[in-house]
């Protein structure tokens, strides 16, 4: 670990087996890097400078406001780098209301929304949110390892280990999605501050596929959303077609490389 800072400023980073240097996250489970602080610029500066001549560093998943923060740190610490777009998020504009997000929609897309809730009704009842807390987290896992592919390998038991421990920071919550039966159909891990909500990680039960339990989950957490008073629903990394479909606007993320 590589940890420079000061009241006003801190960055952290680490350095991998072959010498490179990477903002601290790593990139599956991280989705925005940023140094903090009024004086991150400084901070960014102090790390670099401190590398030993030759060095490799890379700065990824950097929003465009952070990644002119630490493209100027590189530069005051003397060093040259690039700027480049590598991956982006999705984020949704709330409005205040769920009739205004709906009349913002595509009129087929609208349409679908609607269709997908009612389907899910017919089979499980009206569908809602429960939040669940760290007694949830093996729903969550179940729901994950029912999946099949890639997906349903992930949450080993050391990632289960991971997400409680991501539990225990203030703003994180997890929801399930469930009719009136009761038993979890999907789960959703995210964070959440004043402003906006970040669905960081979500499953849902393959059995049930037929009734869109996917779809119906990020509705039904969007509007909670809407009704909390928040601006933004922050689909975090990747640029699946649906976040766009449900209204989604695309922000790029840079990444910034170079030699010490």
């Amino acid at each position: 670990m590589l940890i420079v800072g000061s009241p006003a400023g801190l960055v952290a980073a680490w350095q991998l087996p072959d010498g490179t240097v990477e903002l601290a996250g790593e990139g599956d489970l991280t989705d925005y890097h940023a140094p903090l602080g009024p004086e991150a610029g400084e901070a960014v500066a102090s790390l670099v400078a401190s590398l030993a001549a030759g060095t490799v560093f890379r700065f990824d998943s950097l929003p465009e406001e952070a990644a002119a923060v630490v493209a100027a740190g590189v530069a005051r610490a003397g060093a040259e780098a690039s700027v480049a777009e590598h991956a982006a998020t999705v984020i949704l504009d709330l409005p205040r209301s769920r009739e205004e997000y709906l009349a913002g929609l595509d009129g087929k897309e609208r349409h679908e929304v609607r269709r997908k809730r009612r389907r899910f009704e017919a089979a499980f009842g009206p569908g809602r949110l429960v939040p669940a807390g760290p007694h949830g987290l093996a729903a969550f896992a179940a729901l994950h390892r029912a999946a099949s592919g890639a997906k349903g390998g992930f949450l080993t038991p050391e990632m289960e280990g991971f997400f409680r421990a991501l539990l225990e920071i203030p703003g994180a919550r997890l929801d399930l999605l469930a009719g009136i039966d009761g038993v979890p159909r999907g789960a959703a891990f995210g964070f959440e501050d004043e402003r906006a909500y970040y669905l960081y990680n979500s499953a849902y039960d393959p059995g049930a596929a037929a009734a869109s339990p996917g779809v119906v989950l990020v509705d039904l957490l969007v509007q909670q959303a809407i009704e909390s008073g928040r601006a933004r629903f922050d689909f975090l990394k990747g640029e699946e077609p649906y976040k766009v479909r449900l209204g989604g606007r695309r922000r790029p993320l840079f990444v910034v490389e170079g030699v010490r």
